[in-house]
């Protein structure tokens, strides 16, 4: 390669106040025409898979664990048991239930006879009593007789609807010896993600047995910073891939955004849903999630290394003709993609400068050079 030298602009376009035109040194640079062209913004970010809904099945009582009837990556259907508990304990609660509701209800059988009896004293009194036999206060025992057993068939009564509600009770409690696996949506048949228990072992009430997950739709989740967050919205097409299936791309859309940041990594979630019917993708593999967050079709364009500073303004420096002096054009940038931006400014009258600009200023001279030619950068 050949190094072109240049020289550093000077003030009043790159000319020295008391030089002549002879004098003036020549800036070698690189430039290239502004384009029209369809720009998108894409954004990468890392993240992994997780399933789109998990369930921790756990027994209501506790007890050991008779049998496991499903196992590590094991289909599990909704509802279906996958463990059985020692049941006898509670076979022997619903069976004493079952006792007492029976003494409870032969109690009040006992109650109502006496009812029945009293009921036929108490109208033979009231009889004598009209014709003139029996006295007021045979005919106050009565009543009060009466009264006592029609309080004793009401507790008789609230005593069967309590033994029914406790032998209910060891019938659900001597059920939940079977334990299943439940779910309200989704997919009617998950996977066992996790076992966490043996057969013989003794656990408590709500101690975890298995983790459950559903594994179609699975999600990518990704964190992003503040400065993509205002391009994200639900529904918003994602390429994903994974080092699992070199190159394979499974696409999938935006499901949810949170609507907080994380106060340590000023980042907020996004989970991508992706369909996954034959299953081959797994919670925690690790992806690589690329979303298209903006972009705009048949705009002008230049290369976003021509954006040059001078002055604190931001602007390019456009080759004019002939072709040996520059001029400097104010930025008027919109979108940023792929290496070009969108240009919004007054159309370039010719090639813009991409490759030298810390060497010239507006009106230097320069001379246009090669690929081959090594041009000095910025120190």
């Amino acid at each position: 390669m050949v190094l072109a030298m240049g020289c550093s602009p000077s003030g009043g376009g790159g000319r020295s106040g008391g030089g002549t035109r002879e004098e003036e040194r020549v800036a070698a640079i690189r430039a290239e025409p502004a384009v029209r062209r369809s720009l998108e913004l894409r954004r990468t970010f890392s993240g992994a898979l997780e399933a789109a809904d998990k369930v921790v099945v756990a027994p209501k009582v506790g007890g050991r664990i008779e049998r496991l009837t499903v196992d590590l990556a094991d289909p599990v259907s909704r509802n279906q048991v996958v463990a059985l508990l020692d049941a006898a304990e509670f076979a022997q609660d619903e069976r004493q239930a079952e006792a007492e509701l029976a003494v409870a209800e032969a109690n009040r059988s006992q109650a109502a006879n006496a009812l029945e009896i009293s009921r036929r004293e108490n109208g033979r009194i009231e009889l004598l009593r009209e014709r003139g036999i029996a006295s007021d206060a045979e005919h106050d025992v009565a009543r009060a007789d009466l009264m006592q057993k029609e309080s004793q068939v009401q507790v008789a009564e609230a005593q069967i609807r309590r033994a029914a509600a406790v032998l209910e009770s060891a019938r659900i409690r001597h059920g939940y010896t079977r334990v299943t696996a439940d779910w309200s949506e989704g997919d009617r048949e998950r996977r066992v993600a996790e076992r966490y228990v043996d057969e013989g072992q003794t656990v408590s009430a709500n101690e975890p047995l298995f983790l459950i997950v559903q594994l179609d739709p699975i999600l990518a989740v990704i964190s992003v910073v503040e400065r993509d967050y205002s391009r994200l919205q639900a529904g918003l097409e994602a390429r994903v891939e994974t080092d699992a299936f070199p190159g394979e791309v499974f696409v999938g859309r935006i499901e949810r955004v949170a609507p907080v940041f994380r106060a340590t990594s000023r980042q907020a979630r996004v989970e991508v849903a992706l369909s996954n019917p034959d299953q081959r993708l797994k919670p925690g593999m690790f992806v690589r999630v690329t979303l298209v967050l903006d972009g705009v079709e048949d705009v002008l364009a230049v290369p976003s290394r021509a954006l040059a500073r001078r002055d604190g303004r931001e602007g390019i420096f456009v080759v004019v003709e002939p072709g040996d002096r520059v001029a400097w054009q104010p930025a008027r940038t919109g979108l940023e993609a792929d290496g070009w931006i969108e240009w919004r400014g007054p159309t370039p009258s010719g090639p813009v400068v991409t490759l030298g600009q810390h060497l010239i200023d507006d009106g230097s001279r320069v001379r246009v050079v090669p690929e081959d030619v090594v041009v000095p950068e910025a120190p």
